[in-house]
């Protein structure tokens, strides 16, 4: 077994390679049992087993081709770390065609006996600026239906 990540910036790669290679067992060895989860997939996940069952089972089968974008931004102060990093990855839609599946997450690392564990993670797919997802602007003339 290769030894747990030194550094934050080493969690986050082999995080990366644990959901490439649908490992939940690597996965469940970089979170704390009892860590918190916000996903794409579930709304807000407490326990490393409910994550495990409730957000990445539902999600790692069914995407392929995930990594963090090269970017990502890492704070640490002692024992504790944040990372927030873009991500991208691949699906198939409904209608059978590949598409591009991006967003962002956050973590959050405690230092719990010398290993690097995730106490929280909030992944999102990137908003939508788009009037279907937020509404009009109050006012906004140019989207009003006129019937003549």
């Amino acid at each position: 077994m290769a030894p747990p990540p030194a550094t934050p910036e080493q969690w986050l790669r082999v995080f990366e390679a644990a959901v490439r290679a649908r490992d939940f067992a690597a996965g469940r060895t970089m979170f704390a049992e009892d860590a918190v989860a916000f996903g794409t997939w579930a709304r807000a996940v407490v326990g490393l087993d409910n994550i495990v069952r409730e957000q990445w089972q539902n999600v790692w089968p069914r995407i392929r081709d995930f990594r963090f974008d090269a970017d990502a931004r890492v704070r640490t102060s002692g024992d504790n770390a944040w990372i927030a990093a873009g991500w991208q990855t691949q699906a198939t839609g409904p209608d059978g065609h590949p598409f591009s599946r991006p967003g962002r997450g956050t973590f959050i690392l405690e230092r719990r006996g010398g290993r690097w564990l995730a106490v929280h993670s909030h992944f999102s797919l990137l908003p939508s600026q788009s009037d279907a997802a937020h509404g009009r602007l109050p006012g906004d003339a140019s989207l009003a239906r006129h019937d003549s």
